[in-house]
């Protein structure tokens, strides 16, 4: 019972922070019908600004996140302004949004290799070795302030979405582009901005997986599968439904990965994002497709 508990416990903190990676994914693709292939390297980028700012100016990587934040929300607004707005009203934006997203993945891939090199790094705050005793449990610190930290993120985001009126008139834009349009929503805005926030949550999650994961430019390819795993099976576009769909898959992956091995702990994503797309693939919030 104690080894189910704590496996449990493993997976809930991992949850939280896989939600907070496919929270900017899901937003982005409800509001624009982006499919962003690129959102992982973006992840990646915010990890490295938080790994630079601890080995050069000793900053705590999650007193960086801010910062993280703050750049990559300008850095989307950048990208969206220069790659996306143009297309926005074609018939076949979300097709061609998988090519467009694959080529800036590409494209940072190469910057942060060329910069970086492909070593692999991580961010090593003191509290990243230790654990948080809970009787015959333990929790490391790194994956509990993480868990903490996204729960949190997107609890502001929910509540910002729910009672702010920006949050009303993206919420509108997700329901119907068009009928929100004719009612005075501008609706450029709205995209441009919230994709920003999307990239943005990506540079929050990165900051936090600094600690907590190993990183290198050619990662991301690594996490798409998973972050489309568990937006699919909440459902593209529904934020709880990526919620739920992290802490689920993040759950299952921590038993298989205790019982089978490391190895097949990854395979959870790869099988789950199968099955969900052959047995329901409007996922578990979505509306039935016609």
């Amino acid at each position: 019972m104690t080894d189910i508990l704590q496996i449990l416990l493993i997976g809930a903190v991992l949850g939280g922070v896989y939600a907070l990676m496919a929270s900017g994914l899901t937003l982005i693709f409800g509001v624009m019908k982006i499919i962003n292939l690129a959102h992982p390297v973006f992840i990646i980028i915010g990890a490295y600004i938080s790994y630079w700012l601890f080995t050069l100016v000793g900053l705590d990587p999650i007193l960086s996140m801010p910062i993280a934040m703050i750049a990559l929300f300008c850095l989307g607004i950048v990208v969206y302004k220069l790659i996306f707005e143009r297309e926005a009203s074609s018939a076949k934006y979300s097709e061609m949004t998988v090519l467009l997203t694959f080529a800036v993945a590409l494209s940072f891939d190469g910057l942060l290799g060329v910069l970086f090199g492909n070593i692999q790094r991580i961010t090593s705050p003191s509290y990243a070795v230790e654990a948080v005793m809970l009787g015959d449990l333990f929790l490391p610190k790194g994956q509990f302030y993480a868990g903490l930290i996204s729960i949190a993120l997107i609890g502001a985001l929910v509540a910002f979405l729910k009672f702010t009126r920006f949050g009303y008139a993206i919420r509108a834009t997700t329901q119907n582009r068009e009928a929100a349009q004719l009612l005075g929503v501008n609706v450029g805005l709205v995209s441009t901005i919230t994709f920003g926030i999307g990239i943005g949550l990506a540079g929050a999650s990165g900051a936090l997986i600094s600690f907590i994961f190993s990183f290198f430019p050619a990662r991301h390819w690594e996490w798409i599968a998973l972050l489309m795993s568990l937006i699919v099976l909440g459902g593209m576009g529904r934020l709880m439904g990526a919620v739920v769909g992290a802490f689920l898959l993040a759950i299952v992956s921590a038993f298989v990965g205790s019982y089978f091995g490391s190895t097949w702990s990854m395979m959870t994503f790869y099988l789950a994002l199968f099955l969900i797309l052959l047995v329901r693939p409007q996922g578990l919030f979505g509306e039935k497709m016609e």
